[in-house]
């Protein structure tokens, strides 16, 4: 999930930036999700020094009417986000070019009275910053592509611990490394998806696990450990295979 900031002291137009933002990433099912709209930019700050792996995307006022304005925000963000994407949306087109000399690598600097022009580029900044984010992450991860009824989720390979067939029909359950999602499908069908057949191994006609965090197996009890805590079953055959390709 990405997260999203808006930095805005304004109550009505940070308002509408929100309802804008969210409205579009319903409708393009992004796996995103506004995770703070302040008018404090102390805020973000305090938030970014508790989750210093996040990044994400800022959309950020200039005059906060606070002792740190839209730059110094920015800059502080840079010091713990290096690779978020930070937009200014003000009604200063003339302090544009003062981005280039804070050397804050801006996407965007949107105009607030240009509505038309606004709402385009607001949304064209979101769907850029989303597919600059998926191609910078698998470049250093594999991702999992979960499709949900409500949208597309992106889940990084290392954070999945398994998979299992659900008590209820026609459903599944991913385990997570702090988590858990249920979801329509089958194990025949998973087993056919791209990048599961690399990644995973049915270990069990119910289980399907990562191989990658498996910590340890209890071979007379037939019990798979995973590096998160959790456990899953191995069948007879498939511990053989297991231990036969290592």
């Amino acid at each position: 999930m990405i997260p999203i900031f808006i930095c805005e002291d304004d109550p009505r137009q940070r308002d509408k930036l929100e309802k804008l933002i969210s409205d579009y990433i319903v409708i393009e099912n992004l796996d995103m999700e506004i995770m703070m709209a302040t008018e404090n930019p102390e805020h973000i700050v305090a938030y970014l020094l508790k989750n210093p792996r996040k990044t994400g995307v800022y959309f950020l006022d200039i005059d906060l009417s606070h002792k740190m304005n839209g730059f110094s925000l920015a800059s502080k963000i840079r010091e713990t986000d290096t690779f978020g994407t930070i937009i200014f949306v003000t009604m200063h087109s003339e302090m544009a070019s003062l981005t280039f000399t804070h050397k804050l690598e801006a996407m965007d600097f949107i105009v607030k009275n240009q509505l038309e022009d606004f709402e385009k580029r607001v949304r064209e900044c979101i769907q850029l910053a989303y597919s600059r984010f998926l191609n910078h992450e698998n470049s250093e991860k594999q991702f999992y592509q979960l499709k949900t009824a409500d949208r597309i989720r992106m889940i990084p390979i290392d954070n999945i611990m398994f998979f299992e067939s659900s008590t209820v029909p026609h459903k599944l359950i991913l385990h997570l490394y702090n988590g858990q999602i249920e979801f329509r499908g089958s194990i025949r069908e998973l087993l056919t998806e791209q990048g599961v057949a690399v990644n995973f191994f049915r270990c069990h006609k119910s289980y399907v696990v990562n191989k990658r965090n498996i910590e340890s197996i209890d071979r007379k009890m037939k019990i798979i450990h995973l590096v998160n805590g959790e456990t899953c079953l191995i069948s007879i055959r498939a511990l053989k295979i297991l231990e036969h390709s290592k």
